[in-house]
C-alpha cells in the first residue's frame, strides 16, 4: 500500500511527465536498462518513485521535471492524434517537433477533422479539461450532406439518443444554405468519440466537412493552420473552471 498522501508516481510515468518522451518510450528505456532510482538499477516500469525523495537518472543523467507547456495547434485533416502509426501516417506530433518536450493531447480529433487541439505536459491539467464535470464546450463549424430542416436542428438542441446513450443539448446556429447543403455552428460539452458525425449523422445526413473553432473560451483567431500558440495564463485558469451550462 502506498500513502496517497505522498507524491509517489510509477517510473514511466516520471520520465514521460518529465517530457523525454511517452510512457511507452519510458518503459523500453526501463526494460534496456538505462534508468536508476538513488543508483540502483530499476527494470520495473511500475515502480513507485517518491518525486521528494528519489533521484532518477536516465543514461546517468538526472531527470527533472519540465517546464509545464500548454499549447493550442490547429490540428489540419490528414493527421492522426496520435503519438506513433504503424502505417506511418502523418501524427500531430509532426507539428510540434521544433518543442522539445513531449506533450501529450487534451482530447481527439480523428483523421478527418481539423482545428484545435491543445497538447501539454501538465496531465492533471490534461485530466481537468477531459472530466465531464467541467463541461468545457467544444465549438465546430459543420457542412451537412443535405439540408437541414429547423427540427433537425431542433432535435441537436434537445439531445438526439445514439448508441451509447442519450446526448446532452447542443447549442445549434443556422449559418446557411448553400445549394444541397446545410453549413452550421454546433457547441457540445461532451467529448465522446466521433460525437458530432454521429449526431449528424442521427439526422440521415452525413458530415461533409468538420472544424473544430473553439475549445471553452479560446478560438483559432489569427492561428494558421499546421501552427501552434502557448496558452497564456489566464487562458489555463479558464479552461479548469467548472461551468454551469
Amino acid at each position: 500500500m502506498t500513502d496517497n498522501k505522498r507524491p509517489l508516481k510509477t517510473l514511466d510515468r516520471v520520465l514521460s511527465k518529465a517530457g523525454l518522451g511517452s510512457r511507452t518510450e519510458a518503459r523500453s528505456w526501463i526494460g534496456a536498462g538505462r534508468v536508476r532510482v538513488n543508483g540502483q538499477l530499476i527494470q520495473t516500469p511500475d515502480h513507485w518513485v517518491d518525486l521528494k525523495r528519489d533521484k532518477v537518472t536516465l543514461d546517468g543523467k538526472p531527470v527533472k521535471a519540465g517546464e509545464k507547456l500548454y499549447l493550442l495547434l490547429y490540428k489540419p485533416t490528414g493527421y492522426l492524434t496520435t503519438y506513433d502509426d504503424p502505417e506511418g501516417r502523418p501524427t500531430v506530433y509532426d507539428l510540434i517537433k521544433d518543442v522539445g518536450q513531449f506533450l501529450v493531447n487534451v482530447g481527439r480529433l480523428d483523421l478527418d477533422t481539423s482545428g484545435l487541439l491543445i497538447m501539454t505536459n501538465d496531465t492533471q491539467f490534461a485530466e481537468l479539461v477531459t472530466n465531464p464535470d467541467f463541461k468545457v464546450p467544444k465549438t465546430y463549424l459543420v457542412k451537412a450532406s443535405t439540408l437541414l430542416s429547423d427540427e433537425h436542428l431542433d432535435q441537436l438542441r434537445q439531445g438526439l439518443v445514439l448508441s451509447d446513450g442519450p446526448t446532452k443539448p447542443a447549442i445549434v446556429k443556422r449559418l446557411r444554405d448553400s445549394g444541397k447543403y446545410t453549413h452550421l455552428e454546433i457547441t457540445i460539452t461532451e467529448g465522446r468519440n466521433r460525437q458530432v458525425r454521429r449526431m449528424i449523422e442521427a439526422l440521415e445526413a452525413k458530415v461533409l466537412k468538420l472544424v473544430r473553432v473553439a475549445i471553452g473560451p479560446i478560438s483559432i483567431g489569427d492561428l494558421k493552420i499546421g501552427q501552434y500558440r502557448n496558452l497564456t495564463p489566464a487562458e489555463v485558469s479558464l479552461l479548469t473552471q467548472k461551468k454551469d451550462i
